[in-house]
């Protein structure tokens, strides 16, 4: 298996030249997989406001091209928002007593945010940073190329945000993203298991050894998720 390039769309445009990209055992291309979806999600921790500028985020760093789904359709925001109501939500895996400070990233986490506060306060933070700059619009609001340019701003640090420092909300939005758009179904994200079928990741299938030692052949099946969901 090659190697995967370093950005989306070198990779995928790579992958569009095999059938199994589009097809696997009879699998549309992901529109169709999303197409059952009928009902919106309704965000348990995230307020409408905060709702509006998740969605707006995830997307700019997952955005839907050519290639496939963004973010938001394969449910990246529903991904984060359940996330935080578990223990991770609440940092309860963490070591989260003092001193807290600042300190080089080789040193691991630092500070006493919770995932929860991390997304809060520094969500109020980048919106009340957006509307002083774009005449009281929220990030939510702003076309894409705006949107973007204000994550570079949060992922090189060139904002305040308050206690959150800005390239934090960034790695915890990008980290997040990424996990809803390639995580199980069972946790939210990833609808359809349009997410691994962009890859050709086979998913939880519990017998590869017809696979094994087999360089360069495709695998033609497509996903199967922990619950038995199949593309």
């Amino acid at each position: 298996m090659k190697r995967p390039s370093s950005t989306r769309r070198r990779f995928l445009a790579g992958l569009l030249g095999s059938t199994s990209f589009w097809l696997y055992s009879g699998h549309d291309v992901w529109a169709g997989s999303l197409a059952t979806e009928t009902h919106p999600y309704t965000p348990r921790y995230f307020t409408p406001e905060e709702w509006r500028f998740l969605n707006a985020a995830c997307e700019r760093i997952f955005p839907t091209d050519a290639h496939g789904p963004g973010a938001r359709s394969l449910g990246a925001p529903e991904f984060i928002d359940r996330q935080m109501d578990t223990p991770y939500g609440h940092g309860a895996l963490w070591y989260m007593s003092g001193p807290f400070l600042t300190a080089p990233a080789n040193l691991g986490y630092q500070l006493s945010l919770t995932p929860r506060d991390i997304y809060r306060q520094g969500i109020a933070g980048a919106d009340a940073y957006t509307r002083q700059h774009h005449d009281g619009r929220g990030f939510a609001d702003l076309d894409a190329q705006a949107q973007t340019a204000l994550l570079k701003d949060l992922e090189h640090g060139e904002m305040s945000l308050g206690a959150v420092p800005a390239h934090l909300l960034f790695e915890q939005l990008r980290q997040n993203t990424l996990e809803g758009v390639f995580s199980d179904p069972l946790y939210g994200g990833n609808k359809g298991l349009a997410g691994w079928t962009l890859l050709g990741f086979p998913g939880a299938r519990a017998d590869f050894m017809d696979w094994v030692n087999q360089e360069g052949a495709p695998y033609p099946f497509g996903p199967v998720s922990i619950s038995g969901e199949t593309a």
